[in-house]
């Protein structure tokens, strides 16, 4: 089975190229899925987070406020927050391309992930694809995403950017870019090659 990374910058259309490879035939998890539930009350990773951040960024019902936990932590806690998440994070992710290896084996497992690279957990992967795409997408693509003005989502796209490498230093980790800065057709041309290249027998 070949283990494929999908990650890149803030709003540039990640599930987007992951709807479009599942269309293909992959298998696809959301590391942010999985962080959902390392999140949930009981999860012990939920306790350590508490912990380090305060009851402030909970609901009333005690879930994780995803929004208020954001607010904290980028760009300056963020490293504090993965240390306590990732490791449960990479531990799910791992243990689901197993069990899709078992029901698959030559099938193509993606998990997408914001964070692939920073994390280090770009090692576990055969392949890594880079979601790039200009600024000014970007902020419409959050704007839209997030239903606030293209002045706010300039301002948190910035904020939150500041706590990833840059799209630059993503690519140089990938072995395949797609641009998402242009229409669904060319992203779906870009994706029509790269499968095809990513279905041909491994050496």
């Amino acid at each position: 089975m070949l283990r494929v990374g999908l990650t890149g910058g803030v709003a540039c259309g990640k599930s987007t190229i992951a709807a479009m490879l599942v269309k293909r035939g992959a298998h696809y998890l959301s590391a942010d899925a999985l962080a959902h539930q390392v999140y949930a009350p009981g999860a012990a990773t939920y306790d350590e987070v508490v912990r380090h951040f305060g009851r402030e960024i909970l609901n009333d019902d005690g879930t994780v406020n995803r929004t208020r936990l954001a607010n904290l932590v980028f760009p300056h806690r963020i490293a504090e927050l993965n240390a306590i998440v990732h490791p449960e994070v990479v531990r799910r992710q791992n243990g689901w391309m197993d069990e899709v290896e078992r029901l698959d084996p030559h099938g193509i497992a993606v998990v997408e992930a914001a964070l692939l690279i920073e994390a280090g957990a770009h090692k576990d992967f055969d392949k890594v694809i880079v979601v790039t795409c200009n600024l000014q997408r970007k902020v419409e693509h959050f704007a839209h995403r997030t239903n606030v003005s293209l002045d706010a989502a300039r301002l948190e796209v910035e904020r939150r950017s500041a706590a990833q490498f840059t799209d630059e230093e993503k690519a140089r980790h990938a072995d395949y870019v797609i641009d998402n800065s242009g229409s669904m057709e060319d992203a779906e041309l870009q994706v029509d090659k790269i499968w095809a290249e990513l279905r041909q027998p491994q050496p």
